[in-house]
């Protein structure tokens, strides 16, 4: 993973020290809160609803274990104990005290960390497919294209202050994982040294799905061809009305045929600026940085293979563990271990500092020293050999970390919702607790099969409602909590946005609504293969959204969801 070179230590310790100044003048009273905000905005420092909150970067989602111990000191040290994890890829602390803040970011600068950028309207934290580098179905690396606009983008003179936030993401894979539809630009590999620009998407408000800018764009004319589109935005941007500031009101406005006009005409200007002696800036930086990601010396190997064999067959846990929190590698013997921080009843993304050294431990003993963080709010193991999976689990079971649930109904992504955030309107974690809590039973989970739900507290969608296979917004209605559903949604390379129920409901109405959804899905799919996205797909929302509404709609009973469980014990 690339670590910090002089200039980027310097950089960020100038900015530590920058900082402290301006809390010192805040808390003397030289600076009101009005001439402060803009001063903490650009180094992550937000004032929630009790107390402020640090978001601090993780690039692309990867860490190293030192910087998730350093991740679990500085929860201990200067806030409660924990961090929570969100969906693009950082981690935030709820309760630090502004006079500690400055002590923290200078904390994160010894491990190669920061918060620059983790808000205002300039270019936030770049996003990557968490299992870049490791999965079977990769084309090539993204993280290399994402550190190469992490280094241009960061305090980039010209795009400090945009018309609006603006947010990269970028997959590596045909099958992406990154979201790269919902951004205000998308990166796809295509083929080595070749990318598709997506541009114009977003969630919130006004939920959009990108369109392609450039379809095959050689790599080497990736930093030109982005400096442009930026360009084009913070002119033409509007800046009257946030609302209406995205990137995405943009394109649909001008419409996207003339923005490729306007963003081709401006890269043939500035082409020549990203050229020396002849030779492509960010083809010769972007080989600087691969130097930096080099894969791991995978150590092949025989030994405790019999020890997981015969611990799928004994015990009923780690089976399920191993069946659901595993994905395929390119790498013969080794595996991709989800780590779910969606704890049955648990807040969604949430760790202690326990759990984050926890962490750091099995991945300094058992996946070459790297740890990802996904958008879903989990984290991720991406180099686990099979003898050592048992090892990895029993270690997991002791943090309270070995939920087999990736991907099935209770693997809930949820915002902070009301009960931190200053923009919200309901509440997203205790709903979230409850779906989880009742559809805790793991095989009825499994009869459920892969599903997707996404919880936001309001309509700037932090939770990726519009995208989850069943969305739910949170909304005040009159001073009663009140949540609307969305059915449909999909956030992959056949990125969907869902269908609108109807009218919202009750906080105490969800679960029954939604589990009269889950009855009509299991009564009508055609087999246990095919999923709840496949079946919507098929019949449509109108069976689903008459659920939802329709009170006395028989229930499936508690015996119902324990008739099927198996005899075999499971781990605690």
């Amino acid at each position: 993973m690339y670590r910090y070179d002089e200039f980027d230590a310097a950089f960020v310790k100038q900015r530590v020290e920058e900082f402290r100044g301006q809390v010192d003048r805040r808390l003397s009273g030289a600076l009101t809160e009005n001439e402060f905000k803009p001063l903490r905005l650009r180094n992550g420092l937000y004032l929630q609803l009790h107390a402020y909150m640090l978001r601090v970067a993780v690039p692309y989602g990867s860490l190293n274990s030192s910087q998730m111990r350093q991740l679990a000191m500085i929860a201990d040290r200067w806030d409660k104990g924990y961090g929570h994890f969100t969906t693009r890829q950082n981690i935030q602390y709820n309760w630090p005290q502004l006079e500690s803040v400055p002590d923290i970011l200078e904390a994160l600068a010894e491990v190669g960390m920061h918060a620059i950028q983790t808000s205002g309207n300039c270019i936030r934290n770049v996003t990557a497919d968490h299992f870049a580098g490791a999965s079977h179905d990769e084309i090539q690396d993204p993280r290399p294209l994402a550190e190469l606009i992490r280094q241009w983008s960061t305090d980039h003179p010209e795009f400090a202050y945009l018309p609006r936030k603006f947010k990269f993401a970028v997959t590596g894979s045909p099958n992406d994982r990154a979201v790269t539809r919902a951004h205000d630009i998308g990166i796809r590999v295509i083929e080595k040294g070749l990318c598709e620009l997506i541009v114009g998407g977003g969630l919130g408000r006004t939920p959009v799905i990108g369109k392609v800018l450039h379809s095959s764009l050689p790599v080497s004319e990736l930093l030109p061809y982005l400096e442009a589109t930026l360009r084009v935005y913070n002119l033409a941007g509007r800046r009257d009305n946030k609302y209406k500031a995205r990137i995405k009101i943009l394109v649909n406005d001008l419409g996207i045929e003339a923005f490729k006009q306007q963003v081709q005409e401006e890269y043939e200007l500035i082409k020549p600026r990203f050229t020396s002696d002849g030779k492509s800036i960010s083809q010769s930086a972007l080989q600087q940085i691969e130097s930096y990601f080099k894969l791991p010396e995978f150590q092949l190997k025989k030994d405790n293979a019999s020890k997981h064999q015969s611990r799928l067959q004994t015990d009923a846990g780690y089976a399920r563990w191993i069946s659901n929190n595993l994905t395929a590698h390119h790498q013969a013997q080794h595996h991709i271990v989800t780590v779910s921080l969606k704890g049955i009843g648990e807040i969604p993304g949430d760790a202690t500092s326990a759990q984050m050294r926890g962490v750091a431990d099995l991945a300094e003993r058992y996946s070459y020293d790297e740890i990802r963080i996904s958008h879903e709010q989990n984290l991720v193991l991406p180099h686990v050999h099979e003898s050592d999976l048992t090892y990895v689990y029993e270690e997991l079971l002791k943090i309270g970390l070995a939920t087999p649930n990736a991907g099935l109904i209770s693997d809930i992504i949820a915002c902070p919702g009301m009960d931190y955030c200053a923009l919200a309107t309901a509440r997203s974690i205790p709903v979230a607790q409850d779906i989880s809590t009742h559809f805790g039973n793991p095989k009825y989970a499994e009869t459920i099969g892969k599903m997707s739900i996404k919880i936001s507290g309001c309509i700037n969608a932090c939770g990726h409602h519009h995208v989850g296979n069943i969305g739910i917004l949170g909304l005040d209605k009159r001073g009663r909590e009140n949540y609307q559903f969305t059915l449909g949604g999909d956030p992959s390379q056949d990125m969907q946005l869902g269908e609108r129920a109807g009218p919202g409901v009750d906080a105490d109405e969800v679960v029954p609504a939604l589990e009269r959804v889950i009855k009509v899905y299991l009564d009508t799919r055609t087999d246990s293969a095919e999923t709840f996205q496949a079946t919507h797909k098929r019949i449509g929302s109108e069976p689903f959204k008459k659920a939802i509404y329709e009170k006395d709609s028989a229930n499936v009973t508690a015996s119902d969801k324990n008739a099927a469980e198996p005899a075999l014990p499971l781990a605690s």
